[in-house]
């Protein structure tokens, strides 16, 4: 296992990965599978003939079909709500708890659930349901990662992450399964049952999160002393709670110390986020673009409006299409966690993005060029086209934006500075899922053409603006954007102050790195947490080098 906190100040212990922890990180990511589940679905939906029936406008042949309009605003109305849910999930989580405010979107979640499954024949109570349903997928889509890096041991805690992020592609895959099987169905089960079945999921994180304890850090936040024993002792597990005191204990005071120093820090606003000193605009408007370019990649073109798209090129059972776009989007998200920690995180997203070009010309060459409703061989390279480009961004793009804006921000701006780069997701996959349609009805397969060159466009901001932060604490990626003589397409050979090699950063046991007014809480904390004001008891509740007055023992 690796060592805690190398390079930050922390002690050295050696940590446990236990029962709890699993479970911790299991039922928390079930909030990434009701995610994928949600997203997944809509696309199946907007084609079963009851739904169409229902919900669509009546053509003057007497079929059915949705509008434009009507499907834009179904599809990206979750998106509006999920924009709104992540940024009102900070003073939720702050007021009220990790823990409490992922329950919380749960029950809006079933309340969403609920408005589309009692739906008649109004699509507007369609829209209703899905901006609720959208705004607790914001909530969770912001707690699920912040809960998980709270309470998890850091030596697992990167792992967690992703197996969040799994979860998605795992959720979107499902629901296409599910799709295929309702979709036979005549009357309305083909997609309430899909959507009930949304209860099933939420159960599990619901009921699940009502077991689990709260964050540790935010408990000591609020000065619960004993909460925070009680809630690191189970996370520990019973055998290591008896035996592993020193480990709670390193625990409890590394987090206690952490607190102490975020009390101390000025207080910050969104302002602080684009502030000129410490690059700090540059990092949000940077953070802000990579999400962006993310949703500009083209992947929800193909996930959101998958079965309508393959159908237009005569396969009689689109949702097979979706079934296997949604296997190659899980199954290559696995190799794209190694890959990122392999080779970098430029070089993915740099490679990633010109595979992304390369497949995306070919897919909206051969539409445009060929009619593929006449030719089936015409309609296969399209699907292998984008089979291609989804393997691309699943081991590159997907992961790799995620990791990208969770490092480079520094702790002081960091809760403002992500949500305002999640707002460039959900605002950016709104604008594309209402304005698809229309685009789509104007240019067709040229569409990909456009794609291509908002790829382009990614990978030539992350080649130009886009720092290397593999291997280096987040203290020392503050330092890399703040040395001038660092820059972005050199920044792969940048090494920390006082260091031969980011290897040799990463194996020393304690360094002093050259401060920047964003790092300084780096400084305050010495090489353990013990060296900070001896024997005494800070306001949190750090009891330093004197465990014998703390009782960690169940």
């Amino acid at each position: 296992m690796s060592n805690l906190a190398k390079g930050e100040g922390a002690a050295e212990v050696k940590s446990v990965v236990s029962g709890p922890v699993i479970a911790i990180g299991l039922t928390a990511s079930m909030g990434g599978f009701i995610f994928g589940a949600d997203t997944g679905q809509i696309s199946g939906f907007l084609v079963m003939k009851d739904y169409l029936r229902r919900f669509a406008e009546l053509k003057h042949d007497g079929s059915h079909a949705f509008s434009d309009v009507r499907a834009g605003v179904l599809v990206g109305i979750f998106s509006i709500g999920a924009l709104f849910g992540s940024f009102g999930s900070g003073p939720i989580s702050n007021h009220l708890g990790r823990k409490l405010g992922i329950i919380i979107g749960v029950l809006i979640y079933f309340a969403g659930t609920a408005v589309q499954i009692s739906a008649i024949d109004k699509w507007y109570q369609i829209v209703i349901g899905r901006l609720m349903a959208g705004s607790s997928i914001g909530i969770m889509s912001v707690l699920v990662p912040v809960y998980i890096s709270e309470s998890v041991p850091k030596e697992i805690r990167g792992g967690m992450v992703a197996l969040f992020q799994l979860f998605i592609t795992l959720g979107i895959l499902v629901s296409y399964i599910i799709n295929f099987g309702t979709s036979h169905i005549s009357n309305s089960a083909s997609w309430r049952v899909p959507l009930g079945l949304n209860y099933i999921w939420a159960s599990i994180l619901g009921g699940g999160m009502a077991l689990l304890p709260e964050s540790p850090r935010w408990l000591l936040g609020r000065g619960r002393r004993e909460d925070t024993l009680k809630s690191l002792r189970f996370i520990a597990g019973k055998k290591h709670a008896k035996d592993g005191f020193k480990l709670i204990d390193t625990q409890y005071q590394e987090i206690a110390a952490m607190v102490e120093i975020d009390r101390n820090l000025p207080k910050t606003s969104w302002f602080s986020s684009f502030s000129s000193r410490g690059k700090i605009a540059y990092r949000t408007i940077l953070g802000f673009a990579l999400q962006m370019l993310a949703q500009l990649t083209g992947a929800n073109y193909f996930f959101y409006y998958g079965a309508s798209n393959f159908r237009s090129v005569g396969i009689s059972n689109s949702f097979v299409t979706q079934i296997i776009l949604g296997a190659v989007n899980f199954i290559f998200t696995l190799p794209g966690m190694y890959a990122i920690e392999r080779f970098g995180r430029r070089k993915p997203l740099l490679v990633g993005g010109i595979w992304q070009v390369i497949w995306l010309l070919v897919f909206g060459s051969v539409g445009t060029l060929y009619n593929p409703m006449t030719n089936k061989a015409v309609g296969a390279v399209l699907i292998v086209a984008t089979c291609m480009f989804i393997v691309g961004f699943a081991s590159t793009w997907g992961p790799g934006v995620w990791v990208a804006t969770g490092e480079m921000f520094p702790l002081r701006v960091r809760a403002h500075s992500a949500s305002f780069a999640t707002a460039g997701n959900w605002g950016w996959n709104f604008l594309l899922t209402l304005f698809t349609p229309f685009i789509t009805s104007s240019i067709g397969y040229k569409l990909g053409y456009v794609f291509a060159g908002t790829n382009l466009l990614g990978v030539l901001v992350v080649f130009f603006f886009y720092y290397e932060s593999s291997s280096l604490s987040l203290e020392q990626v503050d330092i890399m954007y703040n040395d001038p003589h660092a820059k972005p397409w050199t920044s792969g050979d940048w090494v920390p102050p006082g260091h031969s090699s980011r290897h040799d950063a990463a194996k020393a046991k304690s360094h002093r790195e050259i401060p920047t007014e964003e790092t300084f809480e780096n400084y305050t904390l010495g090489d353990e947490m013990g060296n900070v004001n001896h024997g005494n008891t800070s306001p949190s509740g750090v009891i330093h080098n004197d465990t014998r007055t703390t009782d960690y023992r169940p």
